[in-house]
């Protein structure tokens, strides 16, 4: 038997004798277990808010801007609405389906009601064995979400029903931004590359596109040309505004575009450099690239602008670097300086006329244009992703998980191949996603106004309120 004066001496020589033990167990455990830079966790946060702050104040001071005085504050609470609806709908099953696995098209339910998404969660970045908080991932790609929905309205701004426009957003976000977002960007991470021989069992695992080697950096397909396909539909759909081919529409305060453009630009260097998902190199490459395509698109625009119609305006070189950021987008952390460039200039000339005269071949009245800028920016820049990123262009190549290097041989014509297989499939499936959705909210709760609605402006009969004060 142990008196109480011997026990402590005990349990103090078992303690000395077992912390060699202990100590080996902890450093064990400690290397089991993931732990974040907390530079990439706060350039992450970061970044999140940089992308919120895109929509919120950025791209509804843009469209505000753009639109008639009588339905500013309708596109205004539509940014706002929508994007809070996406931000719930993310939390409540979209994150779970974009980025859990499932099957090639869509995820699992892993992530249902934001199951298992805690301070102790973690997530997996581009390079092996590093790991950011798994909320960080998820609040950064859930303002992608946001924004990518809010994008749609302005294709048939200034006549569309509220209501509508929720329910349209509930069903296109589920049935066609989840599934892109998964297919374009869900794989297991980098560590499940542990050799040649495991890469089928991973590819088999990831997204449809990701798989088939698909670049996408910051979002070309799933945000932008997903985007303006489901905006284009709607115009369709919904039909044009009343006047519109007689009756003079124009912007009602082009200060205010000016100012949501620059802060859409400001907010992409978070849209794009977070893409990198590490505070590194590569989302150094991207954030410089943004810098510089915008400002070349800014130019590209201005400059043809000015030879066709004798001026340079606002509005021209504010869209040019909305175009810029666009057909960047899925370059951003692809390319070189150059191509960066090259890409952004091209976008300037390209969506000059996807909102002029390809406007007029299409007869559909996009009131914003989003497909002119989002629509034919993105394709342009996925396409020529494939072009730029070859390393003999300045590019970064194909990367290899398993050596975490780039691929020694680079093919132009087969990158490009590959990228228009993923235009291709955005635009069918967002296209057909986006008539059902339209559809099922006509012969719901309805898609447009009375036209004494609309003439009046949405303002004062859908939400009772007005702008300015006469």
């Amino acid at each position: 038997m142990v008196d109480a004066f011997r026990l402590p001496r005990l349990l103090a020589a078992v303690a000395i004798l077992a912390a060699p033990g202990l100590a080996l167990a902890q450093e064990a455990a400690a290397a089991a277990a993931p732990v974040a830079n907390k530079g990439d966790v706060a350039w992450l946060l970061v970044c999140s808010a940089l992308v919120i702050f895109m929509t919120l104040p950025g791209l509804a001071l843009f469209y505000g801007g753009l639109v008639r005085s009588k339905n500013v504050l309708s596109v205004l609470i539509q940014c706002l609405l929508v994007f809070s609806l996406v931000a719930v709908l993310w939390a409540l099953y979209g994150y779970s389906l974009a980025f859990t696995s499932g099957n090639a098209f869509i995820g699992g339910w892993d992530r249902l009601f934001a199951k298992g998404l805690d301070a102790t969660a973690m997530g997996a970045t581009f390079t092996k064995g590093v790991y950011i908080p798994e909320l960080v991932f998820f609040v950064f790609q859930g303002a992608f979400a946001c924004i990518t929905c809010a994008l749609i309205v302005g294709a048939f701004a200034e006549r569309v029903k509220f209501a509508g426009v929720m329910l349209f957003t509930v069903l296109w976000f589920t049935f066609a931004y989840a599934p892109m977002a998964h297919m374009v960007w869900f794989f297991p991470g980098p560590d499940a590359f542990t050799g040649n021989d495991a890469v089928p069992g991973v590819l088999a695992q990831s997204g449809f596109l990701f798989a088939k080697g698909a670049l996408d950096f910051a979002g070309g397909t799933v945000v932008h040309i997903n985007a303006a396909v489901a905006g284009l539909v709607g115009a369709y759909v919904i039909g044009k505004r009343v006047g519109y081919g007689r009756e003079a529409i124009k912007p009602h305060n082009l200060t205010q575009t000016m100012v949501g453009a620059s802060i859409l630009w400001v907010g992409w260097f978070g849209f794009n450099a977070g893409s990198a998902l590490e505070a590194n190199a590569v989302a150094a490459q991207a954030f410089v690239n943004t810098f510089l395509a915008t400002a070349a698109a800014v130019l590209g625009w201005t400059a043809l602008e000015w030879v066709s119609k004798g001026k340079p305006s606002m509005l021209g070189a504010a869209s040019g670097a909305v175009a810029g950021l666009v057909a960047i987008t899925p370059a951003a952390g692809f390319v070189g300086l150059c191509g960066a460039m090259i890409i952004g200039a091209l976008a300037g000339a390209v969506c000059l006329w996807g909102v002029n005269g390809l406007k007029r071949l299409l007869g559909a009245d996009d009131a914003l244009d989003v497909f002119g800028v989002h629509g034919i920016g993105g394709i342009l820049g996925a396409l020529l992703t494939g072009v730029f990123a070859s390393p003999a262009l300045g590019g970064s190549g194909i990367w290899d998980y398993v050596t975490e290097t780039a691929l020694p041989e680079y093919s132009i014509a087969s990158q490009v191949w590959i990228q228009l297989q993923g235009v291709l499939v955005t635009m069918v499936l967002s296209g057909v996603v986006a008539l059902l959705s339209f559809l099922i909210v006509k012969y719901t709760v309805g898609l447009r106004v009375s036209e004494e609605s609309e003439r009046e402006g949405l303002d004062i009969t859908s939400h009772g309120e007005s702008a300015y004060e006469n």
